[in-house]
């Protein structure tokens, strides 16, 4: 084993081995970001969707979350990058992919372009974003009827009563599955490699092709990702208990 190759200069970039693979952890945290936002808000509405009296809200969500779930990941990474420019009009498709700006200018010089960002983001926001949806949904759920019946009473509206009273206890209860899902965002962003996104995984297999020393570049990318997932856990942990409800358990859904 040769660990010193991570403090050789790399032949482009201008930064080390060791600079790739910073460069790397920054785009997977900045796609996993991005990403966990997005699912985290369309997964809240599709969730709440799914728990209204509404029959058309429900029948949306329900058809949101099978959607999604049911197509694989890789898959849809594919739709958005190669089918989505060629079917919005021609003009728009081809600023996407032709004149987008890349990310040069951004922190550690990436050689890819913003719309190979942007698919990544979407992709993974959107998919996981069904999950989240079936956690929110799970959390309403396990919350006694009582609650929205007492809130309708006291003169709240709906959207009211799930502003003040149902969504701040159902998200305390599913902080244990939300938590799952962020790293699963975390891990799925690997898959951003096969559409050009240089995050860690891309990084440590361009390390294994220049330097031929594949057991040390993905033991390091290896490493890198437990330390980042406890990291998260901790936290995450740490937050539960400070928050949690007596008497509620976190009941998951979507698995």
């Amino acid at each position: 084993m040769d660990w010193k190759i991570f403090l050789e200069q790399a032949p482009s970039g201008g930064m080390t081995y060791l600079g790739w693979l910073w460069s790397g952890l920054f785009w997977t945290l900045a796609v996993s970001a991005c990403a966990w936002v997005l699912a985290f808000t369309v997964g809240s509405v599709v969730g709440i969707a799914r728990t209204t009296p509404l029959a058309w809200a429900r029948a949306l969500g329900t058809a949101y979350v099978e959607l999604f779930r049911n197509i694989p990941l890789l898959v849809q990474m594919f739709l958005w990058y190669f089918v989505m420019p060629e079917v919005i009009p021609k003009a728009w498709g081809d600023w996407l992919k032709q004149d987008m700006p890349n990310l040069l200018t951004l922190p550690f010089a990436a050689q890819f372009s913003l719309w190979e960002f942007t698919a990544a983001v979407l992709c993974l926001g959107l998919y996981t974003a069904s999950r989240v949806a079936e956690q929110v949904r799970s959390g309403i759920q396990s919350l006694p009827r009582g609650q929205v019946a007492a809130g309708l009473a006291m003169g709240l509206t709906l959207p009211q009563v799930y502003r003040h009273v149902t969504l701040p206890m159902a998200y305390r209860i599913v902080i244990p599955p939300m938590t799952s899902e962020f790293l699963t965002i975390f891990k799925n962003s690997s898959t951003a490699l096969t559409i050009g996104v240089l995050e860690l995984t891309a990084q440590s297999r361009q390390i294994s092709e220049y330097t031929f020393k594949t057991f040390e570049a993905f033991t390091a990318a290896t490493l890198i990702y437990i330390v980042i997932t406890m990291t998260v856990i901790l936290l995450m942990r740490t937050l539960e208990r400070r928050v949690a409800v007596p008497g509620y358990i976190a009941q998951g859904g979507g698995h």
